[in-house]
């Protein structure tokens, strides 16, 4: 009789075509699993249909069926960035993710989370099936950011729920993987009788084609600053581009190409502002970007000043340092320590500070820069094939016990 192999659920709220750091790190590791399972093995990813952005939808099979995977999606209500719209549509999301695995039996449930409620069902599912294992892949400290981007008054009210939710939820987890380095204080003093990883984000195998961004971009008037990716209250850009473009007016032209839930108060400050150097794009597909990089002279990073993100390290460094271009960060913390490990012709000032924005700016070389090093140690596939071996010894001591 043939062995039956390992049955794996994967909740990523986010999946391609979606864009999303979520999205395309799922799918990487979903192919490396694809790889590394044993024989007679099976995956079972459930997203949802692209909704990130408003202003970038695509169309996408609600269920797909490939060799040892099947992918579905749930199609959600209508949402903007609003707390009561994002809260709406995860609720769909969970009711219909545990109308599907009730049918099902599992050896693994691997959530990948940042604003932890995906994580939380995750736990809730593998604890409705027993001798399941829980993977769980934090991107994001959500307790430790409410204090920032909540107000004041609600802060103090959801604070002491979310924290009961993370603490039910890590302690459930047969593994935890932390994303970044700097989240691991705060989870080992919490936390110090689990077991974590630390598997990064990682460099995409569109990025890793050097010599697309190698070469000198057409002359121009001014060099352009790129921005691309959210443009939310984590980016902070509405709180440091109105002023900074102000002080770089007539040397530099930004382009921001992203949406989000700030995009139209960045929008507002930058007209009140009197700027005519920032130019808006809506989100785009990566073959596209790829070109936008490949035109710009710097790239453009930053984050809110929130002492929760003095733990984090963006997604989109990686595939900006892929590029070779200079990196311009407003960044602190770990995200700071490690572009001045890690990252050449990079330059890093406080966030929201644009007079130590534009001395920084001021040092950098303005020229294409070999990151090949960064690029063979950070690459996406790598990370996931070994996030993907940890994975499945993690569904087969489950599928032991």
């Amino acid at each position: 009789m043939k062995k039956r192999g390992l049955r794996i659920l994967v909740l990523s709220f986010y999946y391609p075509p979606d864009l999303s750091a979520g999205s395309f790190r799922t799918s990487s590791l979903v192919a490396a699993l694809q790889k590394n399972l044993p024989e007679g093995s099976h995956v079972d990813v459930f997203s949802t249909l692209p909704n990130r952005y408003s202003s970038f939808l695509m169309n996408a099979p609600e269920e797909e069926h490939l060799d040892n995977l099947t992918i579905k999606r749930v199609r959600l209500p209508a949402h903007q960035s609003g707390i009561v719209d994002q809260s709406r549509a995860f609720i769909t999301y969970w009711r219909q993710v545990t109308r599907f695995v009730a049918v099902n039996e599992y050896d693994l449930v691997f959530g990948t989370s940042s604003r932890l409620m995906t994580a939380v069902l995750a736990a809730r599912v593998a604890g409705m099936k027993k001798n399941t294992a829980l993977y769980l892949d934090i991107r994001d400290i959500f307790v430790d950011t409410i204090a920032d981007v909540f107000p004041r008054a609600s802060s103090l009210v959801v604070t002491p729920l979310f924290s009961q939710l993370e603490k039910w939820t890590v302690r459930r987890a047969d593994k935890v993987n932390l994303i970044s380095r700097g989240f691991s204080s705060y989870f080992q003093e919490r936390y110090p009788l689990q077991s974590f990883s630390y598997f990064t984000n990682g460099i995409d195998a569109e990025f890793l084609d050097v010599s697309t961004f190698s070469l000198v971009a057409q002359s121009k008037p001014v060099p352009t600053v790129l921005y691309a990716g959210n443009v939310g209250e984590g980016q902070g850009l509405h709180r440091i581009l109105p002023s900074l473009a102000k002080r770089m007016r007539g040397r530099v032209l930004f382009k921001v190409i992203g949406d989000g839930g700030r995009l139209t108060a960045l929008k507002e400050a930058v007209a009140s502002a009197g700027v005519d150097n920032v130019v808006f794009s809506s989100p785009v597909e990566r073959d596209v970007l790829i070109a936008e990089y490949a035109d710009a002279d710097v790239l453009f990073l930053h984050l809110n000043d929130f002492e929760a993100f003095k733990k984090v390290l963006p997604s989109k460094l990686f595939e900006y340092a892929a590029t070779g271009k200079p990196i311009w960060a407003g960044v602190s913390g770990h995200a700071a320590e490690f572009i001045g490990d890690e990252v050449k012709n990079a330059q890093v000032f406080p966030p929201c500070d644009e007079l130590l924005a534009v001395q920084a700016f001021e040092k950098l070389d303005p020229v294409w820069t070999d990151r090949s090093d960064f690029v063979g140690k950070f690459s996406r596939s790598n990370i996931m094939n070994a996030m993907a071996q940890d994975v499945c010894s993690v569904a087969v001591q489950g599928k032991r016990g």
